[in-house]
């Protein structure tokens, strides 16, 4: 830090916010302090601690809880047990009933033989690709906390999300788009905002939201572009009002949101030259478009692909908002079509990263923030009215998978029990799924920490181990 900032106005301390500020609450932005001095920009690109083989992440987050035993875990025995009470304890968060065999059918792909339900054909054909997670554990059954669990690595408190996170130890390869994106067509999810939330992380590493449900890409990034100020007239605005702000964020000593918003002025501006080209799908090769589907989610993998490329860091796809995988009614009629609205993308994804050889230095995640009980819920009001065909929460055991980036292909890690519903066999919570994901990028999840409050903080808190049966 440069030795002759100012206290307050006059060098003198101004106010008891700033005193505090200074003396214990605001000490969390020593951090990264040079950056400020020296007005690099706090997404500039650094090294990780170790040499790590993604540099980059896709995490396709199926908001509401995709069932394991519809889509990656396969289940025989409910197909003996259907319409029958199961021999196993279920401690459930609603009154459930007898086993609900999978309305769809699961065959082995690839030369590794992964099981994959009729759901997914276009994942299927990427099956040798794949690192499924059989055993994924989290807290509790309900979204909100199971989602920032899985987003933010707590359940209760207000904590910097993964890509926050990531964004605080890499940076960004571009300095024309934000170092973490998410897209979320049609809304905000559970949890909205904190989903991607810095946190007491500097302001500046918070996810940007980007509404995917129009195929405009001047309608995606609104106001990118000025519409009544020549560049250079805009340019001479900007550098006046750095300048002013620069002379207010000193007398604030770096407020880190104050710092973010001075950023964001910056990156506005340098958007314009980058945003909207990154956005628009149209200029992709007919072929490739085809390949993704013209969907809501086929032009949104199109473009999580198209900014990965460009050196976001970080970018989180959303399924939709609300919960469109909580399928406490009639699973069958809305898994198959929640799976027929983002297959085709993923499986083309995932081989667009292949071909362009990007696969290897990307890690892609799939998966919601818990999985479903292998039996009916039983009927209530408003849910499953007298169908006895949905599924409730379960956070004992689900699925994930993950793909590149330095993970086993063609592996399946852990078991459930031969129902599906608690993890059995090479348990991996999500504290463990966070630190084997910062492992690959090049991070000890020990010692990526931030100061803030007298307390050295890390995404996994005081838990985590690194699942090494998954890394290749």
């Amino acid at each position: 830090m440069s030795e002759h900032h100012s206290i307050g106005h006059g060098g003198f301390i101004s106010s008891r916010r700033e005193f505090l500020q200074r003396c214990g609450m605001g000490l969390g932005a020593l951090a990264i302090p040079s950056l400020n001095a020296q007005s690099i920009s706090p997404l500039a690109p650094r090294p990780p601690q170790t040499q790590g083989k993604a540099k980059a992440v896709i995490h396709l987050f199926m908001n509401g809880g995709p069932s394991q035993v519809d889509t990656f875990d396969p289940k025989p025995a409910l197909d003996k047990y259907h319409g029958k009470k199961i021999p196993l304890e279920l401690k459930t968060e609603r009154p459930t009933g007898f086993a609900l065999r999978s309305p769809f059918k699961f065959k082995k792909h690839g030369e590794s033989g992964i099981d994959v339900s009729e759901l997914f054909p276009h994942v299927a054909k990427c099956a040798d690709d794949l690192c499924v997670i059989r055993s994924m554990q989290a807290d509790v059954p309900n979204h909100e906390p199971s989602l920032l669990l899985m987003n933010c690595g707590d359940s209760r408190l207000s904590r910097p999300s993964v890509g926050s996170w990531v964004t605080y130890g890499l940076g960004t390869e571009n300095q024309n788009l934000p170092g973490y994106v998410s897209l979320c067509p049609g809304g905000l999810p559970t949890s909205r905002t904190q989903n991607w939330q810095s946190g007491f992380l500097p302001a500046a590493y918070q996810g940007t939201y980007v509404d995917t449900k129009t195929s405009d890409p001047r309608k995606l990034i609104e106001h990118v572009t000025p519409k009544h100020l020549p560049r250079h007239l805009q340019r001479k605005q900007l550098d006046f009002l750095k300048k002013i702000n620069q002379q207010h964020a000193e007398t604030r000593n770096h407020d880190s949101d104050l710092e973010a918003r001075l950023e964001s002025f910056e990156l506005a501006y340098r958007m314009q030259f980058e945003a909207t080209d990154a956005f628009d799908v149209s200029k992709e090769p007919k072929y490739i478009r085809e390949m993704y589907g013209d969907t809501i989610q086929g032009r949104q993998m199109l473009i999580t692909r198209r900014l990965v490329e460009r050196g976001v860091r970080f970018v989180q796809s959303w399924h939709g908002p609300g919960q469109p995988w909580d399928s406490h009614d009639n699973v069958e009629k809305n898994h198959r079509r929640l799976a027929r609205q983002c297959d085709q993308a993923i499986g083309a994804l995932l081989t667009d990263l292949k071909q362009r050889g990007m696969l290897d230095e990307t890690l892609v995640l799939w998966g919601g923030e818990f999985g479903r009980t292998p039996v009916v819920e039983m009927p209530k009001e408003g849910t499953n009215q007298g169908s006895l065909k949905g599924r409730d929460h379960n956070h004992y055991g689900f699925t994930t998978w993950m793909a590149g980036g330095g993970v086993k292909a063609g592996h399946i890690h852990g078991a459930t029990d031969e129902f599906g519903f608690q993890a059995v066999e090479k348990k991996v919570h999500v504290h463990d799924l966070h630190a084997t994901m910062l492992h690959l990028l090049g991070f000890d999840h020990e010692k990526l920490t931030y100061r803030y409050s007298g307390r050295d903080f890390r995404l996994t808190d005081v838990h985590g181990k690194i699942v090494r049966n998954i890394l290749a």
